[in-house]
């Protein structure tokens, strides 16, 4: 799926400049759905030159934001985790993936989380509505915490689930 998205960075681009009207302001009949926006966002933050890999973090927030009934349990175990380590214990986006490989290779079995009555106060819209570069990575950020804060009920499952798989310090880095 990111690959996917990273290659279609560029037709994206040139869709957005289709889209706007001759004053320059978005066409409002093109509001474009999550999916789109989040495979823009993922042109972004693939693209970007950060060492801690942000765009593990529009990953997990998506992901957990999206959550249903659908959802692999392990794909929302690993958002939920990698939310937790970024968010709680600060990690960089590559040690989230560090994590997440050792998960993968510790356990095959995966939680049922309760999907939350109200999701995050912000969206990947939000986000992308930010100018690109600083504010932008801070709305990452603020998106990122946002959807944890949505998940509360399940911290405590989820640090367990850390604690409990990774060790007491969520694994070494």
């Amino acid at each position: 799926m990111h690959w996917h998205a990273a290659e279609n960075c560029v037709i994206r681009s040139a869709e957005n400049i289709i889209g706007l009207s001759v004053t320059g302001s978005m066409d409002q009949s093109r509001l474009k759905p999550d999916q789109e926006l989040y495979d823009e966002l993922a042109c972004y933050t693939l693209a970007h030159r950060d060492p801690s890999f942000i765009h593990q973090y529009i990953v997990d927030a998506y992901a957990a934001q999206h959550a249903d009934e659908k959802s692999k349990p392990i794909g929302l175990a690993f958002a939920l985790v990698g939310l937790y380590l970024h968010i709680e214990r600060h990690y960089s986006g590559k040690e989230v993936q560090r994590a997440h490989m050792r998960l993968a290779r510790k356990r095959k079995q995966w939680s049922l989380f309760e999907l939350p009555k109200e999701r995050a106060s912000m969206s990947v819209g939000d986000v992308m509505a930010a100018k690109p570069g600083t504010d932008r990575d801070n709305a990452i950020r603020e998106w990122s915490a946002s959807v944890w804060k949505a998940w509360s009920a399940s911290h405590a499952e989820v640090a367990e689930l850390v604690r409990s798989e990774l060790g007491p310090e969520g694994s070494s880095r």
